[in-house]
């Protein structure tokens, strides 16, 4: 193959990757476990499914002041959402 076809291939791809959604980071392992002071920085979360392009089902925790989220396994998320909720209400109370 010519350098240049080479060349224009891998700019189209660059371009492509940077004007889309690029590389989707996926959970490639969940944690056993999370505790529960933890669970009280949850800032928000989503959940990832094995269809598409990541292979496991988990749930993506975004923790406060940490730049790198956890995954947990899917059946958290209603742990995570009574946390919330709790959360919510002691807010409510204090203003």
């Amino acid at each position: 193959m010519d350098l240049k076809v080479v060349l224009v291939i891998v700019c189209l791809y660059a371009l492509a990757i940077t004007f889309t959604e690029g590389i989707p980071k996926c959970c490639i392992r969940t944690k056993k476990s999370v505790s529960t002071k933890t669970l009280m920085k949850v800032e928000r979360f989503e959940m990832q499914t094995s269809s598409g392009a990541c292979d496991i089902p988990a749930l993506v925790l975004y923790i406060k002041n940490q730049k790198n989220p956890i995954c947990a396994p899917p059946k958290m998320k209603t742990r995570v959402m009574v946390y919330w909720h709790r959360m919510k209400q002691s807010r409510q109370k204090s203003e």
